[in-house]
């Protein structure tokens, strides 16, 4: 039994609930987000809740019952506040700025690599040395974050390289004379 399917999503004020087959739709102050569910789950909007009940016993309707209800408390807490990912440069010379809709990001290499933002995601450098990527879409920020990442990951010697907030990078020794 699914432990996470049984508990109901909670709909925050201000966000709205519609379910139209399979499809549901929550619009909030942050904007608006769908949903899609598999033919083995139900979902019915109760007063300020939204409930999934599966269709079957079969071990894929218990699978996409839990996820069905992931998938909308990660949508209603994405209309009504957002999500958040931080980013830490940390290296000599490492440096982030951001040029409209493009970031970029000096890395030690010999050219400065430039990001290309995509729609959704909102970009704010604060520092040299930090990056603020805010969104409604918690899977699309995360992979910005991870590409971004990807150009210089942190490395575990001097640890130079971008992390995330708060992220720790196991150090290791360097040789020995």
């Amino acid at each position: 039994m699914s432990r996470i399917g049984k508990r109901p999503v909670q709909i925050p004020s201000g966000v709205t609930a519609t379910v139209s087959g399979q499809t549901i739709e929550l619009k909030g102050p942050k904007g608006t987000r769908s949903f899609r569910a598999t033919d083995d789950v139900d979902m019915i909007v109760e007063d300020s809740a939204i409930t999934v009940k599966p269709r079957g016993t079969s071990k894929r309707a218990r699978q996409q019952w839990g996820m069905t209800r992931s998938m909308l408390a990660n949508l209603a807490t994405g209309v009504s506040t957002g999500f958040k990912r931080e980013l830490e440069i940390q290296g000599v010379g490492y440096r982030a700025a951001l040029q409209g809709k493009v970031l970029k990001l000096n890395l030690g290499y010999s050219h400065d690599v430039d990001f290309q933002v995509p729609e959704g995601v909102t970009v704010t450098v604060p520092k040299p040395t930090e990056i603020v990527l805010e969104g409604i879409d918690e899977q699309l920020l995360g992979q910005v974050a991870a590409n971004i990442r990807e150009w210089r990951k942190p490395e575990p010697y001097k640890g130079k390289g971008i992390r995330y907030k708060g992220e720790f990078v196991f150090r290791k020794e360097g040789k020995k004379k």
